[in-house]
């Protein structure tokens, strides 16, 4: 992605937290004629061998997988919060309005989970992210029914090869931090989000 310098993440903690935080992904390949193809899917990150994994699944009717399987290497992307910012937060007029956002580009090393025990233990982390007490109700389903779930899905884990995270938060107009942050705080939810980072940033005090 563009990405100047000064919006440029120095700390790959912040890269993490935003994938954790924000993890309904795109997942961007090519297809056979090579024209891109996305598929927006959760993804759940996890920590093995010291390297990042992704995990996740697709319906098998979905070609994507097919297209992993040839052509492993791919690229998905995560976004934060994001809003519009007004010139008004600057002390003079001659300013233009801009967009402020965080943002993660991950490129990844793509393999297939197809042994259904290796499928079952991949989504337990997926279920536990978004609603851990479903893993009963799954555990109390008819065998033959949770291997026909698990055969209308193909798995993956993504294996992070190099991570890219954009934090556009106007760091390098200082002269417009204090009332930047006090219109975030006020805003919808990802303004607060926003104005939550800069404090994080030491942008401002909280």
């Amino acid at each position: 992605m563009y990405l100047p310098l000064q919006f440029k993440a120095k700390d790959e903690a912040h890269a993490l937290a935003l994938m954790r935080a924000h993890p309904f992904a795109n997942l961007i390949s090519v297809d056979d004629e090579g024209f891109p193809v996305v598929t927006h899917i959760p993804l759940h990150l996890t920590h093995r061998n010291a390297q990042y994994v992704l995990q996740g699944h697709c319906a098998k009717a979905n070609p994507h997988w097919r297209y992993l399987q040839s052509r492993p290497q791919a690229l998905v992307t995560f976004m934060g919060p994001q809003a519009y910012m007004s010139p008004k937060v600057y002390p003079d007029i001659t300013r233009v309005p801009t967009w402020n956002y965080l943002s993660v580009h991950a490129k990844v090393e793509a393999s297939l989970v197809e042994d259904l025990e290796a499928k079952d233990r991949l989504l337990k982390p997926l279920i536990g992210d978004h609603e851990p007490p479903y893993a009963a109700q799954w555990r109390g389903l008819a065998e033959d029914y949770q291997s026909k779930m698990l055969n209308a899905i193909v798995a993956f884990e993504l294996r992070i090869t190099e991570l890219q995270c954009a934090i556009k938060l106007n760091q390098h107009r200082p002269e417009a931090h204090m009332a930047m942050h006090a219109a975030y705080a006020q805003g919808n939810t990802d303004e607060q989000a926003l104005a939550e980072w800069m404090v994080k940033l030491g942008m401002v005090q909280p």
